[in-house]
């Protein structure tokens, strides 16, 4: 829904946490959530360390709304699914995070949200979508090799998510 990007992003925003480097974490240097390696993208240009370290919620959050909002079509979307799927595009990335939505409303999933895609989401019962993208989420997540280091906080952030999402279905 067009009006919460503001709100979705502040929640993904405060889940994300500030500068980690975790050894185990193969997105390596990570500060707010945006990997070294994608924000460098971003910006089409190297970036250091200390650049990292100073990054600040303002400063990403044109990333976010371009690299995942967008994407999933968060604008489109209904409350509650918007959120659900934009944290699930950050953490997760958004073709997955595009292809179980797709899934969840009876469409080819190709990871695209075009027209099709939108009407089938949008046809669905919200609160339901938000239930099965947060349990096919879940589910993904626990497959993940690095779920024993941090699926702890992988679970927590699903169920605050689905909660939430629920709230503003």
């Amino acid at each position: 829904m067009k009006e919460n990007f503001d709100k979705c992003y502040a929640l993904v925003i405060a889940n994300e946490g500030g500068f980690v480097d975790h050894p185990k974490d193969p997105g390596g240097m990570t500060n707010l959530g945006v990997t070294k390696a994608n924000w460098e993208a971003f910006l089409n240009r190297s970036v250091t360390e200390a650049e990292m370290r100073a990054l600040t919620p303002d400063a990403v959050k044109g990333f976010y709304r371009s690299m995942y909002w967008d994407k999933v079509r968060g604008d489109q979307l209904p409350a509650g699914v918007d959120y659900a799927a934009f944290d699930f595009a950050v953490n997760s990335g958004v073709n997955r995070a595009a292809r179980y939505l797709q899934r969840i409303a009876g469409v080819l999933d190709d990871g695209i949200i075009g027209p099709k895609s939108l009407e089938a989401i949008k046809s669905c019962d919200p609160d339901q979508v938000v239930e099965a993208l947060c349990d096919m989420r879940l589910d993904f997540l626990k497959r993940l090799p690095t779920f024993e280091t941090f699926g702890k906080g992988w679970s927590r952030r699903v169920a605050e998510v689905k909660d939430k999402a629920s709230g503003m279905a």
